[in-house]
């Protein structure tokens, strides 16, 4: 009985073919067109029949593509060069082998098209300024879309958004006239907020006539530190004081 089972054995062996699968990877075993029980196998060794069973490999690894800079028309007529980042991995082999012919190449086209269909729907300020938001929108859009080929997007990134030299050149003018206008404005400001100073000076000093000659004399001392030289009163400072009380 040992012999004969050991020939069966061999036998069997000899008819069957033998493949190995990663622990990252998945076998969707097709016998006589049709998927065996127990779906996907793998990781490990599997066996198969010839001319009477075929298989598909399928890896369940993160995938990532960089969608190529897509030319977008934005909602205010602007045209722009956007690319980005996309991963995604397989969570249902059978699916994904039973449902889409391939689901690589169905994922790519599918967030090309989504990216510039979501982009012509949005504003060039929203697009500079939300990326991640977009980047969320455009990962829900894909998940919905793919999750019934047994595909997750896990994660899109835009790259980068490139604008015509035009708009460049015009966007830089007018941040630059924007900053120009605060400067004189901020300008305008200080030179009434000193205004209003030295009204209050001006009616401190008309109460204190000392303190106008101090002050006189204090500009006088400025004066000439800055320029090194010597000042000459051709006038009595006693005449001011009396000058200060008149008026």
């Amino acid at each position: 009985m040992d012999m004969l089972h050991l020939d069966w054995m061999r036998k069997k062996t000899e008819d069957q073919k033998m493949q190995i699968v990663q622990e990252y990877e998945r076998a969707v075993i097709f016998r006589l067109g049709r998927i065996g029980k127990g779906g996907a196998k793998g990781p490990g060794i599997f066996w198969i029949l010839p001319c009477t069973d075929s298989f598909r490999r399928v890896d369940l690894r993160t995938i990532s593509f960089a969608i190529p800079p897509q030319e977008v028309l934005t909602k205010d007529s602007v045209t722009i060069l956007v690319d980005a980042v996309v991963y995604y991995r397989i969570f249902n082999p059978t699916i994904a082998v039973t449902r889409v012919e391939n689901a690589d190449q169905a994922t790519r086209m599918l967030a090309q098209t989504t990216l510039r269909n979501m982009l012509g729907t949005k504003m060039l300020s929203e697009i500079l300024t939300d990326r991640e938001e977009m980047a969320e929108q455009m990962e829900r859009i894909l998940y919905e879309a793919t999750k019934d080929w047994g595909v997750k997007v896990e994660r899109v990134e835009l790259k980068d958004v490139k604008l015509p030299l035009s708009l460049q050149r015009a966007m830089a003018a007018e941040a630059e006239a924007t900053r120009d206008a605060k400067a004189k404005v901020i300008a305008a400001e200080g030179e009434m907020k000193a205004s209003r100073a030295l009204k209050e000076a001006a009616v401190v000093m008309s109460d204190a006539p000392a303190a106008f000659q101090l002050r006189y004399l204090q500009t006088l001392t400025e004066v000439s530190a800055e320029k090194n030289s010597t000042i000459i009163f051709p006038i009595p400072v006693e005449l001011l004081s009396q000058f200060s009380k008149q008026h």
